[in-house]
């Protein structure tokens, strides 16, 4: 590109050229394609299809093949030349100011640059001149209405957007227009299919359909059309399960259509969206009609949906249900009217252009045509729709040019008005246009009717934005199934519930369903996924959801807790009960026997353990966690010392101070057993604090064991610590055992090796079965039984120690006399001589 501070861009494109291909002699204007007046407005218009062939030579296609002319194009054609009537007739729109045009017949491309150029050569020249400053420039023309096609509008969009001049298209939807840096000077009377996409995935949304075909057309419109029905169309969870496009060139029934029906009847999807133009559409469903593929939903796109063109395919009322987006309905009063009086103005002959006319600016054939009134294009709904766009453009720049030229005041002036002051002018219609020179318009959703005895269609919902929304009845749908039943399109049946996808191939909507484990459940906005519960939450296998844990600890309130309480408060009132007891025959020879009042120290330990049982109750604290078995621990310590040193004593004082009177004088005098019970328990208090600080135990809530519970309990319940504990109190009771055992011998009111064993037993009884159920069972109830086992050593020791001398206190007093345990001594004395 050359720099814009060149004095001079000599670029000067010459029309003459143009004309010289096409074999002018003369300039001279077409009947019906131009108008004279103060200001000019030029149409481009598709009046004939074009050629699909290849151009071998750069020359301007003719337009007047045979069997080329398209009625779609001539209704548009007139309804520019109706609007511009209608503005100069008016009174109040443009008042004294005359409205001309100049009418091009865009057939192709080629064409359509022959008429662009000549739209942007000044009034009385055939070039264009490249200025420097193109604000003054000052084309033939003010605005510019049409064409119809992406690829053309694309084109006179670029070509006219340096010079600013507004180009307002009727029926080219490609979003890629809507761009403000490369088409500053373009807009539109019809929908946006940036907003056309997105209405199309709304729609096969809200059917469930996520496994569909998407065929396009060659060219823009179909291309974009498709990449972005395709992008937005899988960010929805949407599967593309074939893709294809219709080549410009082809014919029905071709080899390459027979191939890309093939290709879609392979697939097997339910429903087909066609995102192709009204011509390219026809080849397909002839193809479609031809190859008998049927039982399918055809989602038609705007430009196909309503035309009679595609509806008149032999045979296509046997593909299935077509349910489209169409622009709203909407109509030119008086057009058809406009139309039959041009007709008998014209007589319906076929008649020879003026000499020349068919190399003029605007007209490119060699015959001119008319119709007879039977003859006339039909004027259907999709042609009026589209008609319809084409009449409010010229309105819209009808409207410009009142407000630019001051005629709100009353007098409309008369001066020049360059093309980019109008396009200021126009987008200040916010009514019309967004601020990306697209319409504001909304789409019908219709669906194609064959119940009556031709074709038509049913308006069955809406689209509006912004943001796109659809609202849709379905039960004006007539479906092609049996019962009228909605057709699915997935690649598998949904999963049941609590299954989640395992993709098995390329798409995402091909899956195989897994079962979501138990703690895991699907969420309904992700079904690839068996997300986990919250830690406070659990979910049997296969769930939709999760449910609240139940919190579970040692209540006060279950029956089971009403045993053990009822059981320790029975402990604690026999300890108290027996303390009074033996504090009433505190002199008598039982008591005195048992320990006098080192009884009192037994029972109190006793008596400690059983109020620690009270903290297993409630929810677990730090106060209640430390103070569950370190007091229990501390308290049989005492307990087996005191038991212990007692024991020895006896067998002691029975059978060796004899033997070793000097030791035992020594003990007596030193109060060696006090000096024992004191030293055993301050080395099990050093265990308890030891254990207490590097195994604290702490209040936590523990999730592994029970996927439905939270069990609230103490952490570190059986440490190292603790086992150390137990393990010292288990020497302490073997040294009790041992020493009861030796006496088994003594007088019978001193022989408790019975007792003593009976209540050791149950001591490590209690403690394996603890331990064992602890290493197999994890449940809500092991406190419970922890409590037992304290339990079983508190009672076993009361019961085997005391609880003979309670008796013999209560039920035999005789055997509680001084008497009574000197003849047993005195017993005991023959039979250790007699040995």
């Amino acid at each position: 590109m050359l720099p814009w501070d060149t004095h001079l861009l000599g670029l000067q494109l010459s029309l003459a050229c143009c004309c010289w291909a096409l074999g002018c002699q003369e300039m001279k204007s077409s009947p019906d394609f131009s108008l004279p007046g103060d200001y000019l407005i030029a149409g481009l218009f598709a009046l004939h299809t074009g050629y699909p062939g290849v151009r071998r030579k750069p020359e301007v296609t003719l337009c007047d093949r045979p069997n080329s002319f398209s009625g779609h194009g001539y209704h548009l054609f007139q309804a520019m030349r109706f609007a511009i009537e209608q503005i100069n007739n008016s009174t109040s729109l443009l008042p004294n100011i005359t409205l001309g045009y100049e009418l091009y017949d865009v057939c192709s491309d080629s064409a359509n640059v022959y008429a662009v150029l000549s739209i942007l050569s000044p009034p009385g020249t055939r070039l264009i001149e490249i200025q420097r400053n193109l604000s003054s420039y000052s084309p033939k023309v003010v605005a510019v209405i049409g064409p119809d096609t992406t690829n053309r509008a694309g084109t006179a969009a670029a070509m006219l957007s340096p010079f600013l001049v507004p180009l307002i298209s009727y029926s080219a939807s490609s979003a890629m227009l809507s761009s403000k840096r490369w088409y500053p000077s373009f807009l539109r009377t019809i929908p946006s299919d940036k907003n056309q996409v997105k209405t199309i995935v709304l729609l096969l949304q809200r059917f469930g359909w996520v496994w569909i075909s998407l065929v396009g057309s060659d060219g823009d419109y179909g291309h974009l059309g498709v990449q972005a029905l395709e992008g937005q169309a899988t960010r929805k969870g949407i599967c593309i399960a074939f893709k294809g496009v219709v080549p410009f060139s082809a014919r029905a029934g071709d080899e390459r259509m027979q191939g890309l029906i093939l290709d879609l009847a392979r697939v097997r999807t339910t429903v087909v969206v066609v995102y192709a133009n009204r011509q390219l559409a026809r080849v397909f469903f002839e193809s479609v009609v031809l190859a008998k593929l049927t039982n399918k939903v055809w989602v038609a796109s705007e430009d196909w949906a309503i035309s009679t063109h595609i509806a008149k395919v032999p045979g296509i009322q046997g593909i299935g249900t077509v349910l489209g987006v169409a622009a709203r309905p909407r109509v030119v009063l008086g057009l058809k009217d406009f139309e039959e009086a041009y007709i008998r103005a014209n007589k319906g002959v076929v008649r020879p252009c003026p000499q020349g006319s068919w190399c003029s600016s605007n007209q490119l054939c060699r015959k001119c045509w008319a119709f007879m009134q039977d003859k006339m294009p039909t004027l259907g709904t999709f042609s009026m729709s589209s008609a319809y766009n084409a009449y409010q453009a010229v309105y819209t720049v009808a409207h410009g040019l009142h407000h630019l030229l001051g005629c709100p005041s009353g007098a409309c002036s008369r001066g020049l008005v360059y093309p980019w002051k109008l396009l200021q002018q126009i987008r200040k219609d916010t009514l019309t246009f967004n601020d990306s020179g697209d319409s504001l318009s909304g789409y019908d959703i219709i669906t194609w009717d064959w119940s009556g005895p031709k074709w038509t269609f049913r308006v069955v919902g809406s689209s509006r934005w912004p943001p796109v929304r659809l609202d849709i009845n379905k039960t004006k749908i007539q479906w092609h199934r049996k019962n009228n039943q909605v057709p699915k399109s997935v690649c598998n049946q949904d999963c049941s519930e609590g299954y989640r996808r395992m993709v098995t191939g390329v798409h995402h909507c091909c899956f195989m369903c897994v079962s979501c484990e138990a703690g895991t459940f699907l969420n309904k906005s992700d079904l690839y996924r068996c997300q986990p519960c919250g830690k406070e939450e659990w979910a049997p296998e296969r769930s939709q959801t999760c449910f609240p844990r139940t919190v579970v600890f040692l209540t006060w309130h279950t029956p089971i807790s009403w045993v053990l309480l009822a059981t320790n408060t029975l402990l604690l009132l026999l300890l108290v009960g027996t303390a009074g007891l033996f504090g009433l025959h505190l002199d008598t020879p039982v008591v005195k026997s048992a320990g006098g009042r080192l009884c009192f120290l037994m029972l109190g330990s006793l008596a400690v353990g059983s109020c620690s049982l009270y903290c297993f109750f409630g929810e677990p604290t730090l106060p209640t966690c430390l103070l569950r078995l370190a007091p229990f621990a501390l308290g049989f310590t005492v307990f087996l010392s005191c038991l212990t040193i007692r024991s020895f004593q006896l067998v002691f004082i029975f059978k060796f101070s004899a033997k070793v009177p000097t030791f035992y004088r020594a003990w007596v005098q030193n109060h060696g057993a006090g000096l024992f019970v004191v030293f055993s328990s301050i080395a099990q208090l050093l265990i308890c604090l030891m254990w207490l600080a590097v195994w604290t135990p702490l209040p936590t809530r523990e999730y592994q064991r029970f996927s439905q519970l939270v069990v609230l309990e103490c952490t570190q319940a059986n440490s190292q610590g603790f086992m150390l504990s137990f393990a010292y109190n288990g020497l302490l009771s073997l040294s009790a055992f041992v020493c009861s055992y030796l006496g088994k011998d003594l007088p019978e009111n001193y022989n408790e090796a019975k007792c003593v064993t009976f209540s050791l037993l149950l001591n490590f009884v209690s403690w394996i079965t603890f331990f064992t159920m602890a290493s197999v069972y994890q449940g809500k109830y092991l406190p419970a039984i922890n409590m037992l086992a304290v339990l079983s050593s508190l009672y076993g020791g009361f019961s085997g120690y005391f609880l003979p001398k309670c008796y013999v206190i209560l039920c035999r007093p005789d055997l509680n006399s001084t008497e009574y345990f000197q003849a047993s001594i005195q017993d005991y004395t023959r039979r250790w001589g007699s040995t």
